[in-house]
C-alpha cells in the first residue's frame, strides 16, 4: 500500500510529466530513494475534463519503476489515447489525474471469484485483448456479468465470449486522485 505522501509524489510526477508533454518545460525529475516508487508495478494513468474521461493509458507488466510508469502513461495518455485528440495547453487547468498503480495478473479459474469495484479485469483471446479498470463497472453500475460482457467489447470480441475459451485476469488497483489531496 502507498502512503499518502507516496501517492502526492506520483500525482506531482504526473502533473509535470503531463505539463512537460504539452506546454513544454522541465520534465518531472524521477529520482527517488523511496523503495515504493522504485519497485517494478504497473500503473494506468487517467486524465479527466470536467468529470469526462480525456485519455487513459497504462501498462499492465510491471516493466519499469512506478514512479517511471507513471511519468510515461500521463504524457502518453496526453498525446497518444487513440479514442482523443491530444490535450491542448489550453485544457491543462481543467485535468484532473487519476492514478492506478496496479497488482499483478492472476488467472481466474471460476468467474465467481470477480468482485465488481475491487478487480480490474483482462481478456484474451487470440491476438484480443481488453482491460478495463477496477473503478469502471462501479462508475457505470454495472453487475459481474456486464463488467465482462463490456471488457469482451473492448477486446473486439463478441459480449459472450468471456463464456468460452477466452483467459480471464483479475488483478487489484490502488486507485487515487488529485481530488483526494484538495
Amino acid at each position: 500500500m502507498l502512503n499518502d505522501d507516496q501517492k502526492r509524489k506520483l500525482l506531482q510526477v504526473a502533473r509535470t510529466a503531463l505539463q512537460h508533454a504539452v506546454a513544454g518545460g522541465p520534465a518531472p525529475d524521477l529520482r527517488t530513494d523511496d523503495p515504493a516508487l522504485r519497485q517494478l508495478r504497473g500503473a494506468f494513468v487517467t486524465l479527466k475534463k470536467d468529470g469526462q474521461l480525456r485519455g487513459c493509458i497504462g501498462h499492465v507488466v510491471a516493466s519499469v519503476p512506478l514512479i517511471q510508469s507513471v511519468a510515461e502513461n500521463a504524457q502518453a495518455a496526453a498525446l497518444h489515447d487513440p479514442r482523443f485528440p491530444p490535450v491542448s495547453a489550453s485544457e491543462l487547468d481543467r485535468i484532473e489525474i487519476e492514478i492506478s498503480a496496479l497488482t499483478p495478473m492472476r488467472q481466474v479459474k471460476d468467474v465467481s471469484e470477480i468482485q465488481v469495484g475491487r478487480h480490474g479485469l483482462m481478456i484474451t483471446k487470440g491476438y484480443n485483448r481488453g482491460l478495463l479498470l477496477p473503478q469502471v463497472p462501479v462508475e457505470w453500475g454495472w453487475d459481474r456479468e456486464e463488467f465482462l460482457a463490456n471488457t469482451c467489447l473492448k477486446a473486439g470480441l463478441p459480449p459472450d465470449a468471456w463464456r468460452g475459451d477466452c483467459k480471464i485476469e483479475a488483478f487489484e488497483a490502488e486507485v487515487f486522485s488529485e481530488a483526494d489531496f484538495c
